[in-house]
């Protein structure tokens, strides 16, 4: 006699990381205002550390 097949298996298959990470909005939501803030504030040290210097009249 077989027995009944297991309603909880054990070996419960996960997601795969990609799909957990871009299912977590908060962590997009994060990522996407680190991003933008390294990237403008960057092009802004860029911006002041090129600049030539000014002539005084």
């Amino acid at each position: 006699m077989s027995s009944p097949p297991n309603p909880h298996p054990e070996s419960v298959e996960r997601p795969p990381l990609g799909q957990r990470l871009f299912d977590n909005v908060f962590l997009l939501l994060g990522l996407g205002l680190l991003i933008m803030f390294v990237v403008y504030t960057g092009w802004g040290v860029w911006e002041l550390l090129t600049m030539p210097k000014a002539t005084l009249p």
